[in-house]
């Protein structure tokens, strides 16, 4: 019989970390900084401790379980804003890049989005977050200068990652929407020395 208290706190609190982690591996920037090794060698580990940094922005559901003091002050969950300028902060001063397209007023509403329906025991957000990322695994990120400079970007699927298909996905780890960096064309640098990441406009 189900029980009527809902999930765990620990089960809340995987399932928000998760979330967290596949709306940045879904963020189409950070995956072409990652790609191109905007931030060195380790990008990839730089993605996932840039998952955990936003994720400790938030108060563990598993110490909000715990008992509090009368005199304790309830730790409260940052703004969406403040999610947004942590988003922009960590791309500028880990990847070295700009994100001039608003692109991360979407990842922090995702966030948000999970936080809140993770606090509710309702983990369809982040089912839905991971279907959308499995979609995209096995493809890569191509990015084309087109006329005046712009960058078209399409999903490209590479046929020997297909195999992947079907088997369960460990997501105790951050997932990985690439294996290896490939070889892309370098970054787009403006006269001020910082790099552009843009996307097609929809």
């Amino acid at each position: 019989m189900a029980s009527a208290v809902g999930p765990s706190p620990e089960a809340r609190q995987l399932q928000f970390e998760q979330g967290v982690a596949i709306a940045l591996h879904l963020w189409l920037s950070l995956t072409v900084a990652v790609q191109n090794n905007l931030g060195g060698s380790a990008s990839e580990d730089k993605r996932d401790w840039f998952a955990g940094a936003i994720v400790d922005m938030f108060p563990s559901f598993v110490d909000l379980a715990k008992p509090q003091k009368p005199s304790q002050k309830i730790p409260q969950d940052p703004d969406v804003e403040d999610v947004e300028a942590t988003l922009l902060q960590v791309m500028w001063d880990e990847f070295e890049t700009n994100v001039d397209d608003e692109s991360e007023i979407e990842v922090a509403e995702r966030i948000m989005k999970a936080r809140a329906m993770c606090a509710a025991g309702d983990f369809a957000f982040v089912e839905d977050l991971r279907r959308r990322w499995l979609d995209t695994k096995g493809k890569t990120v191509k990015v084309q200068e087109v006329d005046g400079g712009d960058q078209e970007t399409d999903w490209e699927s590479d046929d020997d990652e297909e195999s992947e298909d079907g088997e369960d996905i460990d997501m105790d780890d951050a997932p990985a929407l690439v294996a290896a960096p490939k070889e892309r064309p370098p970054p787009e640098v403006d006269e001020d020395g910082f790099t552009k990441v843009t996307r097609k406009k929809r």
